[in-house]
């Protein structure tokens, strides 16, 4: 079993190993303009850029006023602006800049993000959770796994988090495209119906400005067609003239 000091220095080390990263992640949030254009326009960008605080680089835990400023210092670094000579990156990563500030700036939206991340960190526990059951089953249990390690740990939940984020987005995406084809198939609809009074219409002014018409030919023909019809006469049989006898 562990002794109490040995879990003590192991916690004390640990603390210390969290706040260098944090350190050097504090260090490389603010990076270059080029740096963060690279960043936010990296390769797979729009999988990554799904999460705000990814693309802010701050902590889910961040108060909005932290949030607020790390927006304002990266709005600056990317900014057209500041940029010229690579003006349309630069606009293309200031929007992104700024649609991930309106989506925590919004405290809905924010309070979806981070149940997203709460999501991600408690499915990264019970996926470690599994794996050391399995290995307890094995007769493994003394190898421990990878996410023991807090960087592998911290890597985990930082890919189950994208993971998830991608799932709203193509939920988002799926809903988006089903309302789409349900207000086209309304309004093809509305259309035909538009099209059917047209038609109904146009008939029964045909038929009005017609009916007239067949009630005067109704009209003529009731009444003999307003001339009497001439009898022929009854001729009697003629018989032909008799040719004279020739000798």
């Amino acid at each position: 079993m562990m002794s109490s000091a040995t879990s003590t220095a192991k916690a004390d080390s640990f603390d210390e190993f969290y706040t260098e990263v944090k350190e050097i992640e504090k260090r490389d949030s603010v990076l270059t303009p080029k740096q963060q254009l690279d960043r936010l326009l990296r390769p797979g960008s729009t999988y990554f850029n799904l999460n705000p605080f990814e693309v802010l680089q701050v902590e889910p835990e961040a108060t909005i006023d932290e949030i607020k400023k790390k927006y304002r210092r990266l709005s600056i670094l990317v900014h057209p602006d500041k940029n010229m000579e690579d003006l349309e990156r630069a606009q293309q990563a200031f929007e992104i800049v700024n649609r991930a500030w309106k989506t925590l700036e919004n405290d809905d939206t924010r309070k979806k993000c981070l149940d997203i991340c709460e999501e991600a960190k408690e499915r990264t526990d019970h996926m470690i959770e599994q794996k050391r059951k399995k290995q307890k089953k094995d007769n493994r249990s003394t190898e421990g796994i990878p996410e023991d390690d807090p960087i592998k740990y911290k890597h985990a939940i930082y890919v189950m988090t994208m993971k998830l984020f991608a799932d709203m987005e193509r939920k988002r995406q799926h809903l988006e495209v089903r309302d789409m084809e349900e207000r086209k198939r309304k309004r093809e609809a509305e259309i035909e119906q538009e099209e059917q009074k047209s038609f109904e219409k146009e008939w029964a002014k045909n038929f009005e400005e017609s009916r007239q018409n067949r009630v005067d030919s109704w009209k003529t023909f009731q009444s003999g067609g307003g001339k009497e019809k001439k009898k022929k006469k009854i001729q009697g049989f003629k018989p032909p003239k008799p040719k004279p006898e020739s000798r």
